[in-house]
């Protein structure tokens, strides 16, 4: 495959791996705690503001990456530091696997965008822009 449509390629698995934050960002904004399976409202206030800030994280995250799409090749050191952000986040959902439990379908996808999808598409991304920038 040609470089030029291997970045193509990726743009396009980025924009659709994008879709995952700015989903469940947004609606844990809009929703808060409520649209998880068994959380019921009202929601003491500050995790109300908790839930909503760390949605609104992974809100930004989304454009944040979607920000990164055109141009892909150029924006290495902002993809790497935003998929470091995932990973890390990736690795506290871990801790809680294994401290607390299996997490619900919905969650457990998560870990994997966050522990695979996302380091998956950074090396990539490193490799995308090794054959166009060199």
């Amino acid at each position: 495959m040609k470089a030029e449509s291997e970045k193509r390629l990726l743009q396009a698995c980025v924009a659709l791996a994008c879709l995952v934050p700015l989903m469940a960002g947004g609606s844990g904004v809009i929703e808060s705690a409520g649209g998880i399976k068994g959380v019921r409202a009202p929601l003491p206030i500050d995790l109300d503001s908790h839930f909503r800030y760390l949605s609104g994280l992974l809100l930004g995250l989304g454009f944040a990456f979607a920000i990164c799409i055109p141009n892909i090749e150029r924006k290495c050191l902002l993809f790497r530091a935003l998929g470091l952000v995932v990973v890390v986040g990736g690795l506290s959902r871990l801790l809680s696997l294994v401290e607390a439990g299996t997490p619900s379908t919905g969650h457990q996808f998560g870990l994997a965008m966050e522990l695979v999808t996302v380091p998956l598409l950074v090396l990539w991304q490193a490799r995308i822009a090794r054959l166009l920038t060199s």
